[in-house]
């Protein structure tokens, strides 16, 4: 693999929104073939995703175990239908495992495994705990002198989780400036929006109090992700959060905003209108126009 692919690949904005697009296709084939899955998590967290796997980490697909790799952590675990995605489109493993997403003895369940899939740093699926994990990796790394980053993605609704701010506590007292949180801000969970389930405002306010480097972003603009991923590197001596403001369920209609699709696949109707949507879709400017 060459180093053109190991470091920051010669990719361009369009070109990302491009992937995007497939991505979410994907995400919405998979969760629709598998009659069960997260699509309103997933698809909110697209861009995020994208732009860390074809611009912003250095990865191998041929040498997952890569020692001087940056690690990502999906802390917000259901979204895996978005991390496979990118890890075959990445070439980590053929698509067709995509089509298999939950299905009994298959490598894809509805969790992400490090034990079964290539590509994957962490097991996760119980929310609050992902953090804790990128902190430990965070660590270790420093103590082996690395020059990795660790990438973790949070959801809004594990902020009501006390580990995470344990774990937050810890990343700013150990120092940690090689760890890169990203927090998927789309205001909805399973019972409901964060701001009448618990609120969890000002959550920038909080992070900066736990002594992190914040920034807040459009979570769905790649220009915006990737500058404040630079950001986040200048930083020395302190983590950073990237606030990024999402909507769940981007990208199809129906979908967005609704809190009906935190968990729960499409109708054959509903995956076909979606597919449709996403083929109509036209690439440039907000990328958001039909």
């Amino acid at each position: 693999m060459s180093e053109d692919y190991l470091l920051n690949r010669e990719i361009k904005i369009k070109e990302l929104e491009s992937i995007a697009l497939q991505i979410r296709k994907d995400i919405v084939k998979m969760i629709y073939l598998a009659g069960s899955g997260h699509p309103g998590g997933s698809l909110s967290a697209v861009e995020i995703y994208v732009a860390l796997y074809f611009k912003i980490m250095r990865h191998d697909p041929e040498n997952p175990k890569w020692v001087d790799r940056d690690r990502f952590v999906a802390s917000k675990g259901h979204s895996a239908p978005a991390l496979y995605a990118v890890l075959a489109r990445s070439g980590y493993f053929s698509l067709d495992e995509l089509w298999k997403l939950r299905k009994t003895g298959e490598m894809l369940q509805g969790h992400p495994c490090m034990k079964k899939v290539p590509g994957v740093d962490m097991s996760t699926g119980s929310l609050g705990q992902g953090l804790s994990a990128a902190c430990g990796i965070a660590m270790g790394l420093k103590l082996d002198r690395k020059s990795s980053y660790v990438y973790a993605l949070l959801g809004d609704g594990e902020m009501q989780s006390g580990n995470i701010w344990e774990a937050a506590a810890a990343a700013s007292h150990y120092k940690l400036d090689n760890l890169i949180a990203i927090l998927d801000r789309n205001h909805l969970q399973i019972d409901g929006s964060t701001e009448r389930v618990m609120s969890i405002e000002p959550i920038a306010f909080r992070w900066k109090s736990f002594g992190w480097h914040t920034l807040e972003i459009d979570g769905h603009n790649f220009q915006e992700i990737l500058d404040a991923v630079e950001k986040a590197k200048s930083i020395k001596g302190k983590p950073t959060v990237i606030i990024a403001h999402t909507v769940k369920g981007k990208g199809v209609s129906f979908m967005e905003g609704s809190l009906s699709f935190h968990g729960k696949a499409p109708t054959k109707e509903q995956y076909e209108q979606a597919i449709y949507e996403l083929e109509h879709r036209r690439i440039g400017g907000r990328g958001d126009e039909y």
